[in-house]
């Protein structure tokens, strides 16, 4: 018989990309296995998983909002909800393996598979798991973690150091820092800076450049900045005077050609953007995303940084700040360099082949 999957989570990139690199590689090593993703109605992962050539159903659940407490209101009801609908897909569908890549949709489902009785396994992505996976690791048959350091919040003899997925056409580019150079029509022998915050964009990172594109820019680099949708159109109206030495996009789909074309790297600290960031070695400063749950991606950005791999900066020192971190930071060469060399050492390719293995093994120690 073929073995049965369900995939929960989602809510961002951060979650989706993960969690399709966990669905190939179960696909690749685990012959005719059926996969059933389930993702949170409304987000990106119901548009991208789809795209990938796989099934998914969404719950109606949406995160707890740190920003704006009044959105919390209907959150118990939309919980219990979900919980309900958790429980149909676990009796239909009768997996043999659940696994949480963090997200909305990651508790209900695998609480229910825990009642049921069906094995569970958590990727958790960041350096400080949150309250929903310490709860869950309880009762998880396995635990793949992308940090050390990780048994303060989970079962030492569960964890498997396994680091995050990456999606192939970065952990395997062959593309050059010179058609990197071409495909974004930029200026040959200038240094090039690659701004992102995320798939979403990133409110501070963008004022912050607005404000000091000017001055940045006179710091002898060339810039390919994604802002987001939100504010693509004032991005675009701040960096016109600057003509082709500023490249604005309100998404970037080649970031294997962005990460080429880059000599540093300004972004959001996501477990995802981390793990790309280690495999392809560029120096980088970290403005974490403040109202991310437990703050983990400032947790993430301190892992890098006490490891001399990376320099962070706070969300809310980022506006006056930026200029004067990014100035030192590119007249020191030596310090560039250990930048790099540290994030190789931390960068883990086969990530999502790591965790297909734990979760055929714990398959075929179910049926026996």
């Amino acid at each position: 018989m073929p073995k049965k999957v369900i995939i929960a989570g989602g809510g961002t990139g951060g979650h989706i990309f993960p969690a399709v690199a966990i669905g190939h590689a179960l696909g690749r090593h685990c012959p005719g296995v059926e996969l059933l993703f389930v993702g949170a109605n409304g987000k990106m992962e119901m548009e991208k998983v789809p795209q990938e050539g796989f099934r998914i159903v969404g719950l109606d659940i949406a995160g707890f909002n740190r920003s704006n407490m009044l959105k919390n209101v209907l959150l118990p009801l939309k919980l219990w909800r979900s919980m309900q609908a958790a429980g149909r897909i676990i009796r239909e569908f009768q997996p043999d393996l659940v696994i949480g890549v963090g997200g909305y949709a990651s508790f209900p489902i695998l609480k229910a598979a825990q009642s049921a009785g069906v094995p569970t396994m958590i990727q958790e992505q960041n350096s400080y798991a949150g309250k929903s996976n310490k709860h869950l690791g309880r009762r998880a048959d396995a635990i793949c973690v992308a940090y050390d350091k990780m048994q303060q919040f989970f079962p030492a003899d569960k964890i498997s150091l396994t680091g995050n997925p990456v999606r192939k056409v970065i952990s395997q580019s062959t593309v050059t820092h010179e058609q990197g150079i071409a495909f974004f029509g930029l200026q040959s022998g200038r240094r090039t800076l690659l701004v992102v915050g995320g798939s979403l964009g990133a409110k501070s990172i963008n004022e912050a450049m607005a404000a000091h594109l000017a001055e940045i820019v006179n710091l002898g680099v060339q810039v390919v900045w994604q802002t987001g949708k939100l504010f693509f159109e004032q991005a675009k109206a701040a960096a016109a005077p600057f003509g082709d030495r500023v490249k604005v996009f309100d998404f970037i789909r080649e970031m294997d050609e962005a990460y080429a074309v880059a000599d540093m790297v300004v972004s959001r600290a996501g477990a995802l953007a981390i793990a790309e960031l280690c495999i392809v070695a560029k120096p980088v400063i970290f403005i974490p995303y403040p109202f991310a749950a437990e703050d983990h991606q400032t947790a993430n950005a301190i892992a890098l940084v006490e490891k001399n791999a990376a320099l962070m900066i706070k969300d809310d020192e980022v506006r006056t700040q930026l200029p004067a971190v990014l100035k030192s930071l590119l007249a020191d060469e030596t310090t560039q360099r250990q930048m790099s060399d540290q994030l190789k050492r931390m960068a883990i390719r086969d990530a999502d082949d790591r965790i297909a293995a734990i979760a055929i093994d714990l398959m075929n120690k179910r049926k026996s």
